[in-house]
């Protein structure tokens, strides 16, 4: 929500494909959620800059191996940074800018789990 606040263009946009979607006098419902492209744009870009869980779960390495110069022998934890992989410039064009519209020609999908 804060993104939102702080870029009213796009909280505009996407109030707009919601209340398209659901023509402002329909309750909300499962129905409609696979037409708002751009509000899932923004979720993903939301989860970018604000992961859930920015530590992932710690991992054990099962096997020797070497990733960039540095040996990770076995049984080491290893703990990925979320948060830091979607800030990273190597990775992101203007990592710190909220932009949803980044993902609309990108082959990332996230699938995530239906509950």
């Amino acid at each position: 929500m804060s993104e939102l606040m702080k870029y009213p263009r796009i909280m505009k946009r996407a109030q707009g494909e919601v209340r398209e979607v659901y023509d402002q006098k329909q309750q909300a419902n499962e129905t409609g959620i696979k037409e708002m492209k751009y509000l899932k744009l923004v979720i993903q870009e939301t989860l970018r800059l604000h992961p859930v869980v920015p530590l992932l779960l710690p991992r054990e390495c099962g096997e020797r191996c070497e990733i960039d110069g540095y040996e990770i022998p076995v049984k080491t934890k290893v703990i990925v940074n979320a948060w830091a992989i979607g800030r990273d410039p190597n990775y992101w064009t203007e990592p710190e800018t909220f932009y949803p519209e980044r993902f609309l020609d990108s082959s990332f999908d996230y699938q995530g789990t239906n509950f």
